[in-house]
């Protein structure tokens, strides 16, 4: 094949690809750039709780005990499922109680008790703005929409840089713009030129997401499970689930007679304690021996029998765990339900390997990995996604006809060479849903050739 023919070639199916993909990298880049100040958010968003908690008058604070019964009598028919240390000293501590419909509240209490501000954790901002990013709002058919336009991306980024390739040139059009030449060439070099500079930061925001994925997510946890690369709980969800999540994900709410993981008795619907339990008073304790850890904010204190982290299968013990985005600066310790004894610890550096190398990148990808300077980064790799995204728009619209798609028409000769196959095959080896859609493309393409007067052009020519 002439190296007309596939540049051509390549040239056609990035655009292509882009006609998909940039409408949803478009909504990625936004809701991304977002998540980034995930932090910042959820501390502006609860300014007003932990404001009331500090200016009430000087007094004796209470037992996280009593915080959590404070939450209980705002939810009477609720059952206490976490306890989230204050974020600061004198600002108000987190209760998370479950409700009978299988949904939550959010109850902030002051330190002497009061409970000063609820909130809905599915309509936080960055929960939905998480949702809309990874799931579209629709649940797992929007994980995988998502996935398949990362796959693409991934893909459309290769054929990028194979077109940005210099070939003799000098280096305007090729490390910077040349904005003197008129319109065309100048979206041209703009597109061009910010996708090399951010090609790489993009590549690395669209690898690291994968994990998460529904499909990737579950086909990698699959292979972890079969050569043995695994070591504790694993950290991310999948597709939006917890990874152990089993047919009743979502719908775990501990039922009317639930044993209260504070007192250790049964509570019953109208959140009464009769009788006497085998688990005695330990959340005081626990909460203070996670303070005297003086983990990274947020520090959660789960009680024995409450949901575990994603709403999966219920933890058997007391378990406090720093929630921080940095997975690098996470800690995880349980207690001994019966006795409150510290029975384990876990750390980021007793993860699997491969954990490891996972948790760093997705701290990274949520911008946490070392703080301001990374959100910084993924603000300016985010920017730059959109403007190509805009750029690749106004390109497909100065080319496109009334009567066409506006994609460059197929080489008049030729194949797709068996470089150009290979690259592609590589890449849809690894990326289930790359794969899947383009054996889709491949047969309507092989079905339009056999339909009499269906046109002569070729999508792979």
């Amino acid at each position: 094949m002439s190296r007309v023919a596939r540049y051509r070639t390549i040239q056609r199916w990035h655009f292509l690809a882009g006609l998909f993909v940039m409408p949803m990298l478009l909504l990625l880049s936004v809701t991304g750039g977002i998540y980034l100040f995930k932090p910042q958010v959820d501390a502006w968003e609860e300014r007003a709780f932990d404001a009331a908690a500090m200016a009430e008058a000087p007094s004796l604070a209470v037992a996280p005990d009593d915080h959590v019964a404070a939450a209980l009598r705002a939810f009477p028919h609720g059952s206490f499922r976490s306890y989230r240390l204050p974020r600061s000293e004198g600002a108000a501590a987190l209760v998370l109680v479950g409700l009978p419909d299988g949904g939550s509240r959010e109850v902030f209490v002051s330190p002497h008790g009061r409970v000063v501000g609820t909130m809905d954790p599915r309509w936080r901002i960055m929960q939905v703005v998480h949702d809309v990013h990874g799931q579209l709002l629709v649940g797992p058919r929007g994980s995988w929409l998502v996935e398949l336009a990362a796959s693409w991306s991934i893909a459309m980024i290769a054929g990028g840089l194979y077109l940005w390739w210099p070939r003799g040139r000098g280096t305007a059009g090729v490390l910077w713009p040349r904005l003197h030449l008129g319109a065309r060439a100048a979206l041209r070099d703009m597109h061009a030129v910010t996708g090399f500079w951010v090609s790489g930061l993009a590549l690395v925001l669209l690898v690291t997401g994968l994990p998460w994925a529904d499909v990737w997510g579950s086909a990698f946890k699959a292979v972890r499970a079969e050569f043995g690369w695994q070591k504790g709980v694993q950290d991310w969800t999948i597709g939006g689930r917890a990874p152990d999540a089993g047919e009743h994900f979502g719908h775990e709410g501990m039922g009317d007679a639930a044993q209260s993981p504070v007192t250790g008795r049964p509570v019953h619907a109208h959140g009464s304690h009769h009788g006497n339990g085998a688990t005695g008073p330990f959340l005081a304790e626990i909460v203070a021996r996670a303070k005297s850890e003086r983990l990274a904010f947020p520090v959660v204190v789960t009680p024995p029998g409450a949901p575990g982290r994603f709403g999966g299968n219920s933890v058997a013990a007391w378990t406090v765990r720093s929630d921080t985005q940095n997975r690098t600066l996470r800690v995880t310790l349980t207690y001994d339900a019966r006795n409150g004894r510290e029975t384990s610890r876990e750390t980021f550096a007793d993860r699997h390997p491969i954990d490891r190398v996972i948790g760093y990148g997705v701290a990274w990808h949520e911008g946490q990995l070392f703080g301001p300077v990374n959100q910084l980064i993924g603000v300016l790799t985010v920017t730059g996604l959109a403007g190509m995204s805009v750029t690749g728009f106004l390109m497909w619209r100065r080319r496109k006809s009334a009567a066409g798609v506006g994609v460059p028409a197929a080489a008049r000769s030729g194949r797709a060479g068996w470089g150009s196959w290979l690259a592609l095959g590589t890449l849809a080896a690894v990326l289930p849903l790359l794969a899947l859609s383009l054996v889709a493309v491949l047969a309507l393409q092989w079905l339009r050739q056999r339909t009499p007067d269906s046109g002569t052009g070729r999508l792979a020519s």
